[in-house]
């Protein structure tokens, strides 16, 4: 994936952008049997300035992601219009307030977690979509949950509000490494799905550098911050 300058970009830079590489992406995804039309950006703005979380609503992105919930707060606040994700590690003591800010958030690690937001959004009376975090690759490092320890609770999940699962490339993987994940991920959703006996829609999976990996695996939400506003200082 291009790596773009330092400099903030202009809307029609980041419209530009978009559209170039989501017509890459969504072209990978149908020469590999899926359905383009599924995948979609979430515009990364994390260390970003609000001016360019509203350049990227100007210019047509409307899922924007923040992976720290004290930095996303005062963006969201200028802009509830977009569609919110949280992207990143959920601090135990944020939780309430990430349910608050966020429209979606990817990257839940347990079960425990799982649960937690889903009482916290009742009680919040906030209707938040979630997607579990998958430690695929197994590396010992990595927060998610075990493919095989999904599997074991899937007939345990609670259905209210999960829409699918989430996934991180091994970092340094080479794209058929990464590819090799992703399809990994694909195929527990399957299974999973088929166990659990509810559908689970989306997968998170893909940042700048290995997004047309992910596509070619039928990703519907790809993260994707570098290549659209540039490298981060």
């Amino acid at each position: 994936m291009e790596i773009v300058g330092a400099e903030p970009p202009t809307v029609e830079q980041i419209r530009e952008r978009h559209d170039r590489i989501l017509g890459r992406l969504r072209a990978a995804a149908e020469t590999n049997g899926h359905d383009p039309a599924r995948l979609g950006i979430v515009a990364v703005t994390k260390t970003w300035p609000v001016a360019v979380a509203r350049a990227a609503l100007d210019a047509g992105m409307t899922r924007l992601g923040e992976s720290r919930v004290q930095e996303a707060e005062p963006k969201v606040a200028v802009l509830p219009n977009a569609e919110w994700h949280f992207i990143g590690r959920l601090q135990s003591n944020k939780v309430r307030r990430a349910v608050r800010a966020f429209a979606v958030i990817h990257a839940i690690d347990s079960l425990d977690l799982l649960r937690r937001i889903g009482g916290l959004a009742a009680e919040e009376d906030r209707d938040i979509k979630l997607l579990l975090q998958v430690n695929v690759s197994g590396e010992q490092a990595k927060a998610g949950l075990s493919p095989a320890g999904l599997l074991a609770a899937a007939q345990t999940l609670p259905p209210d509000g999960l829409i699918g699962l989430m996934t991180i490339a091994p970092m340094g993987a080479s794209l058929e490494e990464a590819r090799n994940v992703f399809a990994r991920l694909r195929e527990l959703r399957d299974g999973l799905e088929q166990v659990a006996g509810i559908g689970l829609p989306e997968l998170s999976m893909g940042m700048s550098a290995d997004a047309e990996a992910a596509a070619a695996e039928g990703a519907t939400l790809v993260r994707i911050g570098t290549a659209l506003f540039g490298p981060r200082g």
